[in-house]
């Protein structure tokens, strides 16, 4: 990222504009697909800036997933706030938001469990579970509002529709998954929801 002539270096701006360049890259690529000498050729930045601001590859790729997490969920957040009180409108919204990502052609599957998948380290299995909690506690939250008995046991059931649909939709067929997984999210709204799961 050169610095216009005159500018002041601003280090967390430098560090804000890498994350931002890294995120689409890593995503598409898979955060072991790149090396770091591609990487900084397509960033546009030293090993040496890199360093700097990451001190390794694993440091960006931790501000990146942090980063994606963070807009991920804030995505999602206010899909569910601007569909109002009613928690099957917020529910709706929710699928009907995750099918539009789905259907995005550069969609890759959720950043967060692939990541997983592919570093089987405690630092990104716990921003996994980060990201999940975060998930959980806004499926717990709708479910609280729909009146369930258990809503702790409703939103788990609702979050394990939302990872499932985002793994079939990445790896299988992406056709409508969202509108599928939000009927069976309906099916387990009070009066419907199984006993025996306490």
């Amino acid at each position: 990222m050169p610095v216009p002539r005159g500018s002041t270096i601003d280090p967390a701006r430098t560090r804000a504009a890498i994350v931002d360049a890294a995120t689409p890259l890593l995503y598409e690529r898979g955060l072991d697909g790149i090396g770091i000498a591609e990487l900084c050729a397509r960033l546009g930045v030293s090993k040496e800036t890199l360093y700097r601001h990451f001190g390794t590859k694993d440091g960006l790729v931790q501000a990146v997933l942090e980063a994606r997490s963070d807009r991920v969920f804030r995505w999602l957040a206010e899909a569910v706030t601007a569909a109002g009180p009613r928690p099957t409108d917020q529910l709706a919204a929710a699928f009907d938001a995750l099918q539009g990502w789905y259907d995005d052609p550069v969609f890759r599957g959720c950043a967060m469990v692939n990541a997983a998948a592919q570093h089987h380290d405690e630092a990104v299995r716990t921003l996994t579970a980060r990201h999940l909690d975060r998930y959980l506690e806004l499926l717990t939250s709708i479910a609280e509002r729909a009146g369930a008995a258990n809503p702790a046991v409703l939103g788990r059931q609702w979050l394990m529709l939302v990872e499932g649909a985002t793994v079939v939709a990445a790896h299988h067929d992406a056709a409508h998954v969202g509108e599928l997984a939000y009927a069976a999210a309906v099916a387990l709204l009070p009066g419907n929801v199984p006993t025996g799961q306490d």
